[in-house]
C-alpha cells in the first residue's frame, strides 16, 4: 500500500506557479528522497501535504485519505520535522517529550516508556541538560524523537541534515534509516550523498516539477554510459595518455577519467601497442549529482 500519493498537484503564489503537476507515491516502510535545489518547491510541497497550504489543483492522499486544507484529519498519521525545529529551551529532553505526550492525551505509563525508547533511539538517553544548551545536531535528534512520538505512519523531514557537520549528518541519517521499520519517511534534501546513503526511492524536483523519479537503481540506469577510471603504474605513462587523448581528465597523480565510453577501444589499443602498465581500470557508478545536473541542464535547454 502507498502511504502517500500526490496526483497532479499544483500550487500558485499570485502569478508564480511553485508546484507544477507534481505526481509521486511512497510505499509503506520506505525512505523516500525528495531532492531539489533550494527554492525548487520542496517545502511548499510538504506544507501542502500537511494541509498548511491549499493546493490549487490535484489530490493528496495520506494513508488512503484525502488531505484537506486548514484542518485535515490525515495529520493524525503524520509526524513532522521542520528544517529548524523549535523547543521550550528551559526543558530537558525528557520533560519536553513528556509535555508532547500529555498534549496528545497519552497515558502517563505510555509517555514514560515511549520517552525512554525514543531518547535511546536518538542517542539522548542520558542527556539531562536543558535544551538551551543543545547543539544544532542534538536539537535535530530531539526533533526526530518528537516527530516519532505518536507512532506516525508517515514521517516528514524537511532538510534535516542541511546545517549539520559530517558527524551529526551521519548520526541523523542512521536514525532516519532505522525509523523505516516503524514508519514511512519522506526526506527532503539538496544533499545528494545523503540520498544515496539511505533512500530506496527518489524524486527530483526542479522549478516545481518532478523531472525524474524511481528507485535508486532505476534512476542510475538512466545514465547509459558510465565513466571509466584508469590508473597507470608510472607518472610518465599517465602524461603520455593525456597527450594522446586530451579528453581524459586527471583525477589523481596517475589516475585518469574517461567519460566517453565510445573512446575506450582506441584507448585500449594505444595502451596495448605501447605496453603501458595499468594498475587499475574501474567502471564508475553514475553519481546522483551528475544525473541531477544532466536532467536540470536538459530541462533548461528544452
Amino acid at each position: 500500500m502507498d502511504m502517500l500519493t500526490l496526483t497532479h498537484v499544483e500550487k500558485h503564489f499570485g502569478e508564480k506557479q511553485v508546484l507544477k503537476d507534481v505526481t509521486f507515491s511512497i510505499p509503506e516502510h520506505t525512505v523516500f528522497g525528495f531532492v531539489g535545489k533550494n527554492g525548487a518547491g520542496k517545502t511548499t510541497a510538504m506544507k501542502t501535504i500537511l494541509g498548511l497550504l491549499r493546493a490549487d489543483g490535484g489530490e493528496i492522499l495520506v494513508n488512503g485519505l484525502p488531505v484537506r486544507y486548514g484542518n485535515t484529519p490525515t495529520n493524525r498519521f503524520v509526524g513532522y520535522l521542520p528544517d529548524v525545529p523549535e523547543f521550550y529551551s528551559y526543558m530537558t529532553p525528557g520533560e519536553y517529550l513528556g509535555f508532547c505526550g500529555a498534549i496528545a492525551g497519552m497515558k502517563a505509563k505510555e509517555i514514560k516508556s515511549r520517552t525512554e525508547e525514543l531518547l535511546c533511539l536518538v542517542g539522548l538517553k542520558d542527556e539531562k541538560r536543558r535544551i538551551r544548551g543543545f547543539s544544532r545536531g542534538m536539537k535535530q535528534r530531539l526533533g526526530v524523537a518528537q516527530a516519532l512520538f505518536g507512532r506516525p505512519k508517515l514521517l516528514i523531514c524537511d532538510e534535516p541534515t542541511s546545517a549539520l557537520d559530517p558527524v551529526g549528518r551521519k548520526e541523523l541519517l542512521h536514525i532516519l534509516a532505522s525509523s523505516k521499520e516503524e514508519t514511512t519517511v519522506l526526506f527532503s534534501t539538496h544533499i545528494l550523498s545523503d540520498v544515496e546513503h539511505i533512500c530506496e526511492k527518489i524524486a527530483f524536483l526542479h522549478e516545481g516539477r518532478i523531472v525524474l523519479q524511481g528507485t535508486l537503481e532505476e534512476v542510475r540506469k538512466l545514465k547509459k554510459e558510465a565513466a571509466m577510471e584508469i590508473e597507470t603504474e608510472r607518472d610518465k605513462d599517465a602524461q603520455i595518455l593525456r597527450s594522446a587523448f586530451p579528453f581524459l581528465k586527471a583525477t589523481g597523480r596517475n589516475s585518469l577519467l574517461l567519460e566517453d565510453a565510445k573512446r575506450m577501444p582506441d584507448l585500449l589499443h594505444f595502451i596495448a601497442d605501447r605496453r603501458i602498465k595499468i594498475l587499475r581500470l574501474e567502471r564508475q557508478e553514475a553519481a546522483l549529482e551528475d544525473l541531477f545536473m544532466e536532467v536540470v541542464l536538459n530541462e533548461g535547454v528544452s
